[in-house]
């Protein structure tokens, strides 16, 4: 089984749930940026929740299936349409052999997860069919004419509701190990300033846009390890917010890690919209 990709928008990936525990090799996890919603869509056509789907920036995307197949959209919200009708968003709907699925411009967010009953069967790299869009491992960004193998399917869709993705809210911080790098309290300095997301973000960070946060040292550190969400801050004050594909280690200071249950949040931001933290306290 197959599916042959007509046309593309932004960018279309290949992402499952990442390749976590290779760090020491310099290696990212990356995975779906939203989490959640990659699991959900693969829930809803009977896959488990980290098998390989499409993460599709910005809608315009255009496939067929060579067999009648089971497919979910999920995450940032579109108009969904089968040979030209319109289909449920955030339910499973059937391919038939031939036809063709698009998805349209999201209303809101950015990145829309479709998944494929059987998941999609990519070879893999390191244990993963992510795309790492920095170190440029897993397979190349899909383009139209590309022909992906479809796996074979273990379960259908399960008739009933699952679970719902987690409701937005601010991002929720901890103290990251160079806090003392900035002058005062950098968790109240985070949750006090108006940031908004720059259009230099993407699959490596959130780069924010705001008031400066004071430096209290401006000497260099060695390169040190980097976690996924750490909140690193270089030399012009300004905060990143790292994400599935970052760097494994880094020599500016992070002074907060943002919560891994909303990171989710970071993949549906767009450029000019506001970011807001609090404190590490569960909503």
């Amino acid at each position: 089984m197959n599916l042959e990709v007509v046309e593309v928008g932004a960018s279309v990936l290949v992402q499952d749930g990442g390749r976590p525990g290779w760090a020491h090799l310099g290696v990212p996890r990356s995975g779906a940026l939203d989490a959640p919603a990659a699991a959900l869509a693969n829930r809803l056509v009977g896959n488990g929740s980290d098998e390989a789907c499409l993460e599709v920036l910005m809608g315009g995307l255009a496939v067929t299936a060579d067999t009648g197949v089971w497919v979910a959209a999920t995450g940032a919200r579109c108009q969904a349409a089968v040979d030209g009708r319109a289909v449920a968003f955030g339910e499973a709907v059937r391919l038939p052999a031939g036809a063709m699925l698009r998805l349209g411009r999201p209303e809101g967010g950015l990145r829309s997860y479709v998944a494929f009953g059987g998941g999609l069967a990519v070879e893999p790299v390191l244990g993963s069919r992510s795309t790492d869009t920095l170190g440029r491992i897993g397979p190349p960004p899909v383009r139209a004419g590309d022909r992906l193998p479809i796996g074979q399917a273990v379960g259908s869709p399960p008739g009933a509701d699952t679970p719902r993705p987690p409701t937005a809210g601010p991002l929720r911080l901890d103290p990251g190990p160079r806090a003392d790098r900035i002058a005062g309290d950098v968790l109240d300095l985070l949750c006090h300033t108006a940031y908004v997301v720059s259009p230099d973000s993407d699959r490596v960070g959130l780069r924010l846009e705001g008031d400066a946060l004071p430096l209290a040292r401006t000497d260099e550190l060695p390169s040190e390890g980097i976690v996924l969400g750490a909140v690193q801050v270089p030399p012009d004050g300004r905060p990143v917010v790292f994400l599935a594909d970052h760097p494994t280690t880094g020599g500016y200071p992070v002074v907060a890690v943002v919560d891994p249950d909303d990171l989710w949040q970071c993949a549906q931001l767009r450029p000019g919209e506001t970011v807001a933290f609090t404190r590490g306290a569960r909503r």
